[in-house]
C-alpha cells in the first residue's frame, strides 16, 4: 500500500472503468477511490461490527495533507465508541473546516481557498481545538481583537459560525457561541472612479502589463476580482465571456464586443491558459496585482457609466447586475 500524499493522488492515472481504491499505509482507514472522472478521499472504519464510511472530499480541492488530518482526527473520534458519530466527541475546527469545504455546492474554488486562508490567517491557533472547547470568551475576545477592520472582524466570526452550524448536523454540539458577539456596525464603501483622466495616468504607471489590462478589463466588465484572476482563455469566445461558476454558485455568458478584444489584445500568447498569469503565484495566475487607488470593486461600481459610453447597451449591463452611478 502507498503513503497517499499529495503527489501520489496526482500522479495516479484515472481508470477507464470502475474505480480503483488506494488505501494509505499509515493511516489506517484512509483511502482514495479514483474513478474515470474523480478522485474522492473517504474515511473507512468498521465500528462495532458495522462499516462507516466518510466522505471526505474530492481531489484536489480536498489536499492530501487536508485529507490525512481530517482521516486522523476521525479516527480519534470513531476510537471513542461505536454508533452514531452524534454521541462521539466533537471535530476540531480544523476537521470541521474540511468538512464544510467538501460540501460540493459550495460556491467557487476561489471562495474556497479564500475562506481557508481566512481561518489559517485570523484563527489559527483554534485549528486543532475541538469545537466544544471554543467558548463564547474566546470568541468575543477574537471578535474584540480584529475590531480596528470591522468588516474582517465580523466575516471571519460569521464564517466560523457557518462552520460551527454545519458541524452540528452530525455532531452533538451547543448553540455557536458566537451569539455572545456583539456585531460591528458596517457602513458600505461607495467608492467609484470619479476622475477616469487620474485613473488612466494611474494605470498608465503601473509597470507590469498584465495589472494594467487586468484594471482596464474590470472597468469595462464589471467582473468581480475573483472573477478575472481566474479567467481562462478558453472561456472568451467572439461574442462573450463564459463564466463557468460565479459568486452566487452559478455560470453567466458576459456579452462582449470589439472593445473588450483590444483590452485583452496586450497579453494573449503569454499563457495557453490564464488571461493573466503570474508564474511565481502558485494558483499560476495574479492573485494580487499592484495596488492603485481605486479598489477592484470601485471599479464594479463604475462599470455600469462607462460601458454605456462605450457603447455597450443598458440591457447588457443591467444583465450583469451592476448597479448604476452618477457620470464621471
Amino acid at each position: 500500500m502507498p503513503k497517499l500524499t499529495e503527489t501520489f493522488a496526482r500522479k495516479v492515472p484515472q481508470t477507464k472503468t470502475g474505480t480503483d481504491k488506494h488505501w494509505d499505509s499509515e493511516i489506517k482507514g484512509l483511502v482514495l477511490f479514483v474513478g474515470k472522472r474523480s478522485k474522492t478521499w473517504y474515511f473507512q472504519k468498521d465500528v462495532g461490527g458495522q462499516t462507516k464510511r466518510v466522505l471526505i472530499g474530492r481531489f484536489p480541492v480536498i489536499s492530501a495533507q487536508a485529507a490525512r488530518r481530517t482521516a486522523m482526527g476521525l479516527a480519534l473520534e470513531m476510537g471513542r465508541g461505536a454508533g452514531k458519530m452524534a454521541q462521539i466527541g466533537a471535530p476540531t475546527l480544523d476537521a470541521a473546516l474540511e468538512r464544510y469545504l467538501a460540501r460540493p455546492r459550495l460556491r467557487s474554488e476561489a471562495h474556497k481557498r479564500s475562506l481557508r486562508q481566512q481561518f489559517e490567517l485570523h484563527l489559527k491557533e483554534w485549528l486543532q481545538l475541538p469545537l466544544d472547547e471554543i467558548s463564547k470568551k474566546m470568541v468575543t475576545e477574537k471578535h474584540r481583537s480584529l475590531g480596528d477592520r470591522p468588516s474582517t472582524a465580523n466575516h471571519t466570526l460569521k464564517y466560523f459560525r457557518t462552520v460551527w452550524n454545519h458541524a452540528r448536523r452530525v455532531y452533538d454540539l451547543p448553540e455557536s457561541p458566537t451569539l455572545a458577539v456583539e456585531w460591528y456596525d458596517e457602513r458600505p464603501n461607495d467608492q467609484i472612479i470619479d476622475d477616469l483622466k487620474e485613473w488612466s495616468n494611474s494605470i498608465e504607471a503601473l509597470l507590469n502589463p498584465i495589472h494594467r489590462v487586468f484594471y482596464e478589463l474590470l472597468l469595462f466588465t464589471g467582473l468581480r476580482k475573483s472573477e478575472a484572476f481566474t479567467l481562462e482563455w478558453e472561456n472568451i469566445y467572439e461574442d462573450r465571456i463564459h463564466l463557468p461558476i460565479t459568486k452566487n454558485g452559478r455560470s453567466f455568458d458576459l456579452p462582449i464586443l470589439q472593445v473588450h478584444h483590444e483590452i485583452l489584445a496586450p497579453v494573449r500568447g503569454l499563457s495557453r491558459k490564464w488571461v493573466f498569469p503570474s508564474p511565481k503565484s502558485a494558483t499560476g495566475y495574479i492573485t494580487n496585482p499592484a495596488r492603485i487607488a481605486w479598489s477592484p470593486h470601485a471599479h464594479r461600481r463604475t462599470f455600469a457609466t462607462v460601458a454605456m459610453e462605450a457603447g455597450i447597451l443598458e440591457e447588457i449591463v443591467g444583465r450583469l447586475g451592476a448597479p448604476v452611478v452618477p457620470d464621471v
